[in-house]
């Protein structure tokens, strides 16, 4: 398990996206908008930036099998574990249309580009 308070947010972000590349679930310990918290295991498949410049993951639920949207810096702890998704992806996943107050960016890197390199790609649109 990894906790999020010994690692900076790049490192988590890093991670969370190899997860994603290799489509291995991640169990993460977080703090919900009312201050409660909570397990969850998700299946992660988009990232996107808030209007107010929070990291939101967008991920499946294991557990109810819905999409949610989840605050990086509301994560606590994480595991990434070695199996591969099971959820499959509902209707309302992401469309070509961004949702209303989401701001979106498009990064194009070549897919041989090591995750290092297409973390500062996304790093430098973002903050554009």
């Amino acid at each position: 398990m990894k906790h999020t308070k010994n690692e900076t947010q790049h490192q988590t972000l890093t991670r969370l996206i190899t997860a994603l590349d290799n489509q291995h679930p991640v169990t993460i310990t977080y703090t919900k908008a009312d201050g409660t918290q909570t397990i969850r295991t998700i299946e992660i498949y988009d990232f996107k930036v808030s209007n107010a410049g929070d990291i939101l993951i967008t991920a499946m639920d294991r557990e109810t099998g819905e999409r949610r949207d989840f605050r990086l810096d509301r994560i606590h702890a994480y595991t990434i574990h070695r199996t591969h998704y099971t959820v499959p992806r509902t209707t309302d996943a992401p469309t070509t249309r961004a949702p209303q107050g989401i701001a979106t960016v498009t990064v194009v890197y070549p897919i041989d580009a090591p995750i290092a390199a297409r973390i500062t790609l996304l790093a430098d649109h973002l903050a554009a």
